[in-house]
């Protein structure tokens, strides 16, 4: 087919002149807004359970002055901890209005969300920031607030056991579908605070198990309402007599797990330890009667209280130290610390450096030492 030169010339004279007949105006431009400043009700806010649905706090910002109509101003209003600057703040999003306010439960929500516990005053810091509703021109207000917070008790998702006891069972764990009365103490989760539970457990890396709250009773269990959720074998939410049973398939198999139970936020984790729970431990050192020695007597051995709980009652003298054993007749495992109140526990397993050894308190007496292999912690106390 012949090509008409002179014809194609011509259509796209014509398309150029049309285009520039029909020219799209250029995009809208504004103006940029200024910080609003912010204030607060009250610097101090410490409500109580029973202002749940009242009003506690409110918080005002002045006009940000953005070229579109007020109504598609955005502003988020930002609360965090002290010293975060605001890098994991709770957000509340307001569009067009100039404040906003939070009912108890609301801004107690926004507390515990930080990992604040219940009834101890805090410092948070508020700020809000300004902008175009589509997030474009965003200004930090011209201030921070610097506020005091008391979260109040909430009641816990899942309701505490009435023994104020937990013990475990099942396939998974290395006492089988077995519920004697009474239990052994090797077989009882530790309190470690009002709200949860924890201990240190060999699991087998299958089958399942149970939390049940009283000796020789299988009803009062503490289970799931789904096992088959992936991961559920190292964290999930538990409640009461759910239907299924504690996944025992933890993805790093079989080996000695960290278990926590968490009934304020109804959720739990198992997580893989390097070492075994050892079921004895004794005290040795020049402030014992044996002094330095790999074999102390049975006079020097700790009382298991529950899972991963060591306790011992032994007269001290000022200016003497000791450490802990896990084996008769061997120095390592090797436990210690330098506080002679308590503290962090040290700890030598086997090729590392052993830890210092705990000096004897300033006062002659008979003392409490508590060992908790859970929270890595050692306490002593004049009885």
């Amino acid at each position: 087919m012949k090509i008409n030169f002179k014809t194609l010339l011509a259509a796209a004279a014509m398309m150029i002149s049309f285009a520039a007949c029909n020219k799209v105006d250029d995009l809208p431009s504004y103006g940029n807004g200024k910080a609003s400043t912010l204030t607060a009700s009250s610097l101090t806010v410490a409500p109580s359970a029973t202002d749940s649905l009242n009003e506690v706090v409110s918080f005002n910002w002045t006009y940000a002055d953005y070229a579109t109509d007020s109504a598609n101003h955005k502003y988020v209003l930002e609360i965090d901890s002290a010293g975060k600057n605001f890098s994991n703040p709770a957000r509340k999003v307001v569009m067009g209005a100039l404040g906003t306010s939070f009912i108890g439960k609301e801004f107690n929500d926004i507390l515990l969300s930080f990992g604040f516990a219940f009834n101890v005053a805090y410092t948070v810091e508020a700020r809000v920031v300004s902008s175009y509703g589509n997030n474009n021109e965003q200004i930090p207000s011209t201030n921070t607030l610097t506020m005091s917070v008391t979260p109040y008790k909430i009641p816990p998702r899942v309701a505490l056991p009435t023994t104020n006891r937990l013990f475990l069972t099942g396939g998974a764990t290395e006492f089988d579908w077995t519920n004697p009365s009474p239990m052994p103490v090797v077989r009882e989760l530790t309190r470690l605070s009002e709200t949860s539970w924890g201990g240190i457990f060999s699991l087998s890396g299958s089958s399942a198990y149970l939390l049940l709250r009283e000796a020789g009773n299988w009803d009062d269990k503490y289970s799931v309402q789904d096992n088959s959720i992936p991961g559920a074998a190292n964290a999930g939410a538990f409640g009461f007599r759910l239907p299924q049973d504690f996944p025992g398939n933890v993805a790093q198999g079989a080996g000695w797990y960290k278990m926590i139970y968490d009934f304020q936020q109804g959720r739990y984790t198992v997580t893989k330890q390097d070492n075994p729970l050892k079921r004895d431990l004794y005290i040795t050192g020049n402030a014992t009667a044996s002094s330095w020695t790999n074999s102390p007597p049975q006079s020097q051995k700790f009382t298991m209280l529950s899972s991963g709980v060591f306790e011992i009652t032994i007269a001290l003298q000022p200016g003497l130290l000791y450490k802990f054993l896990d084996t008769n007749g061997q120095w390592q495992p090797q436990f210690g610390g330098t506080s002679a109140t308590g503290g962090t526990l040290g700890s030598n397993y086997g090729g590392g450096n052993d830890p210092d050894a705990i000096p004897t308190p300033a006062v002659a007496g008979n003392y409490k030492i508590v060992v908790n292999f859970i929270t890595g912690t050692y306490t002593v106390t004049l009885v």
